[in-house]
């Protein structure tokens, strides 16, 4: 007799045949057994709180319809006597499309509310770093209603006017200098920075296409006597401060690296 080699089957996996990637069921009352428990029924029944609701019947709540109809009565008598009429009348047309509506906003963007940082007070010495001006040391003068500070060099130390700048592109520094006695009219504001524009020409005026010039923006007489009068005021109260030969130095010289030297470990 030859011996035949029985083959196996294949041992079933644990449970029905989960799904792939189907998370693993976890039972609250595992089988040590076949048809023996970790825990009794009293012991679930106890644990899942089932005992509170045993006995507990809640009455559904029927919420009485509006009537949509009414019976009326109709005189005559070939009229049946009475008819149901809809108490809302349906409209008689009906647009081809919806009407757009008009939504203005209340709280336009002008009029939200503007956070700046605890460290950007009147006074501070600020390092800016983007624009035309980037790397040079700067007065905060004051933060405007928009949100933007109001910088100044002072222009005579390093060529930097009266400007706006965003909170973000600045550092402020631990220097402050006291700028009480600095006045700044009430005129210097965010209008105040806007530019007008020429009326444009026509057609008609124009010469020849190749002979245009870019226009080269210069600023007015009123900003300049304007920024000579906050440079003697602001220069004035430098000069009280007791380290003023190192103030003007340090106002003057441009923010740089070097090598090995990172921002986030320094303290301005």
């Amino acid at each position: 007799m030859v011996e035949t080699k029985v083959k196996k089957a294949p041992a079933a996996s644990k449970g029905a045949k989960a799904a792939k990637g189907a998370k693993p069921r976890i039972r609250t009352n595992p089988l040590l057994a076949p048809g023996v428990h970790r825990y009794s029924a009293s012991h679930i029944f106890r644990k899942s709180g089932a005992w509170k609701f045993v006995g507990k019947t809640t009455e559904k709540k029927v919420t009485p319809r509006k009537p949509l109809t009414v019976e009326k009565k109709i005189g005559g008598e070939k009229n049946g006597g009475t008819r149901v009429v809809l108490l809302k009348k349906r409209t008689s047309s009906y647009p081809t499309s919806n009407s757009i509506r008009k939504h203005p906003s209340k709280n336009c963007f002008s009029q939200h509310k503007r956070y700046t940082r605890k460290t950007l007070t009147p006074g501070t010495v600020l390092i800016l770093l983007a624009g035309r001006h980037k790397g040079k040391r700067v007065v905060l003068m004051k933060v405007l209603k928009s949100g933007l500070l109001l910088v100044n060099g002072p222009f005579k130390l390093n060529a930097c006017p009266l400007r706006r700048i965003h909170q973000n592109f600045v550092i402020a520094t631990s220097t402050k200098i006291d700028i009480s006695s600095v006045n700044i009219p009430e005129k210097i504001n965010d209008k105040y920075f806007q530019r007008v524009k020429d009326a444009k020409k026509g057609k008609k005026d124009d010469g020849e296409i190749f002979a245009k010039k870019a226009e080269r923006y210069t600023p007015s007489e009123e900003r300049k006597k304007d920024q000579a009068e906050i440079d003697k005021q602001l220069i004035a109260a430098i000069k009280k401060n007791p380290e003023k030969k190192l103030l003007f130095i340090y106002l003057r010289t441009l923010f740089g690296l070097r090598n090995q030297q990172y921002p986030h470990r320094m303290k301005f």
